[in-house]
């Protein structure tokens, strides 16, 4: 991703680059539309649910910030919803202590966090944002979308719409998960450095997450108030993400090329078509238009 995001810098103005940037973002906006899809259709059951979600689609697009919008939804799942039967197992008599690697890579992460404080502000600011946008992605991979986009374009301002659809594009070439676009945000915001600062913050939250919650699966599994909590937090996604599909849709140059290839890379994913192989059908497509076109 680094070097994609090397290439990118140099070659971004170029016109046949420009032009395939510009049908790309127009697949990009497919991609978010059927994770949008998707998360609906794994969480939205009936009208309570279209209710949480269309709450924290409206207050996303009004401006409020996505992290409170999943609090909010939170909430409104631990006061709504009513509390799962529990399944037969045998009751925890006691939480565990945290495991010993949990324990060494937290304290390795507030390390990595102060030495980025006193060396570059900037930096620490870059890592800090990229570690709480993934911090609050429940659901992971697309979950992460609302929050990334409200921090790098409307918070920041590092990048605009169309550098951060780019950025997304990218990411959907290489073989690493949605976040790794963290990686271009970094190199274009402060360069080399800036690349490898934001890949290593966006995946730590993740990494001490899994390892801090091992120990109490069991205790989690079993709380409905956890389960209520996480169903609303669910919900909210699939409103973020709608509101991101829009406000991404908003920011496209559509014409005809454009909507029928984001219509097909929509339906493509509809039947299962693996993301990988809808961006580069789009790329190979684009680049035979455009040397027909050109």
């Amino acid at each position: 991703m680094m070097v994609l995001s090397a290439l990118y810098a140099s070659t971004a103005e170029i016109p046949p680059v420009k032009a395939l940037f510009l049908v790309l973002q127009a697949v990009v906006v497919a991609l978010v539309a059927f994770a949008t899809v998707s998360f609906g259709r794994a969480s939205i059951k009936n009208w309570i649910h279209v209710f949480i979600a269309g709450i924290a689609a409206v207050l996303f697009i009004v401006g409020i910030n996505p992290v409170l919008v999943i609090i909010v939804a939170a909430l409104l799942g631990i006061t709504i919803f009513p509390v799962p039967e529990k399944k037969q197992e045998r009751p925890v008599s006691r939480l565990p202590l945290p495991e010993r690697s949990f324990v060494l890579m937290f304290g390795g992460a507030i390390i990595f966090f102060l030495l980025l404080f006193f060396a570059d502000p900037g930096l620490y600011t870059l890592a800090t944002t990229m570690a709480v946008v993934d911090l609050f992605a429940f659901g992971g991979g697309f979950a992460a979308l609302p929050l990334m986009f409200h921090q790098v374009v409307v918070v920041h301002s590092w990048l605009d719409n169309a550098a951060f659809i780019n950025g997304l594009a990218l990411g959907q070439v290489t073989p690493g998960p949605i976040v790794i676009s963290a990686t271009f945000v970094g190199y274009l915001t402060y360069g080399f450095w800036g690349g490898v600062i934001a890949t290593i913050a966006i995946f730590i939250p993740s990494f001490l997450v899994v390892l801090g919650t091992v120990p109490y699966y069991d205790w989690l599994r079993g709380s409905g108030l956890y389960q209520k909590m996480f169903q609303g937090i669910l919900l909210s996604f699939t409103g973020l993400l709608l509101s991101v599909t829009v406000r991404l849709a908003l920011a496209v140059s559509w014409s005809v090329f454009p909507a029928v290839l984001a219509a097909g890379a929509f339906f493509s994913l509809l039947m299962g078509a693996e993301i990988l192989w809808v961006v580069v059908a789009g790329i190979a497509i684009t680049l035979i238009a455009y040397g027909i076109v050109h």
